[in-house]
């Protein structure tokens, strides 16, 4: 199975919750959506809604799963493997992404 796309939920240095997809190894490539907030921690329907407005959706009925960087300075993010949704019409633009 192919490791990318996947999505990840991450804390970023502003302090804010910000997903981000994936796509290649190239993080300018990469879209990304700020939930320009800290807490409380974006729920489960709200990374769906915004996977679905960047043209995204769960691959085969995949979860959302915390994990953690190594190293000293560890920090904790959520991720899932995603799909390209076929009809990207119904996508609707999001004033937080970045």
């Amino acid at each position: 199975m192919s490791l990318l796309p996947e999505a990840r939920m991450v804390l970023d240095a502003s302090g804010t919750w910000k997903l981000f997809v994936l796509t290649g190894y190239e993080p300018r490539d990469w879209l990304a959506y700020s939930f320009s907030r800290a807490e409380p921690v974006p729920t489960v329907p709200e990374r769906v809604a915004v996977l679905a407005a960047l043209g995204y959706e769960a691959r085969g009925g995949a979860e959302w799963k915390w994990d953690a960087t190594t190293g000293t300075r560890r920090r904790m993010f959520a991720k899932i493997p995603v799909r390209p949704v076929a009809d990207r019409s119904a996508a609707t633009p999001w004033a937080g992404a970045v």
